[in-house]
């Protein structure tokens, strides 16, 4: 009977922190991707929405509607700035710049886009990574890294924004 209660408990906090208008965590998802055939790192974001567009508005003092239907191309031209200042990467020791491609929204998350062309091999790569942490010093970004079939993580946020993956 306890142990019935005790999952009942737990379900209705997860219910409840679920449904709730605003999240309570900050956290941000990074997936890195080095496809060797096509000599190329491929990267996906995923931003909440909300957290983007406050971190933005701070950044640039002006207000953003990323990801909404009121989006306007100065939006997407911040965002790409905000993500350039904020995101670095650095390929076997080499800052690299990235291409952003395009954006899309996933209910109340932002998945950007990017691409490093002319990536012979990676031994290691360098990340920089101080999105939303302006905003949310509990701002966690999570990075996750396939090189070639090796898969490695980096957890990233305000007291530790750099990080190497080999």
């Amino acid at each position: 009977m306890k142990r019935l209660l005790k999952i009942f408990l737990l379900f209705l906090i997860f219910v409840g922190l679920t449904s709730a208008d605003s999240h309570r965590f900050y956290v941000s998802i990074y997936q890195i991707d080095f496809v060797p055939q096509k000599k190329r790192i491929e990267i996906t974001t995923r931003i909440f929405m909300d957290d983007l567009n406050d971190a933005v508005t701070k950044a640039y003092k002006k207000h953003t509607n990323i990801g909404t239907e009121k989006e306007t191309p100065e939006d997407v031209v911040l965002l790409k700035k905000y993500l350039a200042e904020n995101f670095k990467l650095s390929i076997n020791g080499k800052p690299k710049a990235y291409n952003y491609l395009s954006s899309e929204v996933e209910t109340n998350v932002v998945i950007c886009y990017l691409s490093i062309k002319d990536v012979a091999k990676v031994t290691s790569l360098g990340v920089e990574n101080s999105i939303l942490i302006d905003v949310h010093s509990e701002q966690q970004n999570i990075i996750q890294f396939n090189n070639n079939g090796k898969k490695q993580n980096l957890l990233l946020s305000s007291a530790i924004t750099k990080g190497m993956l080999k």
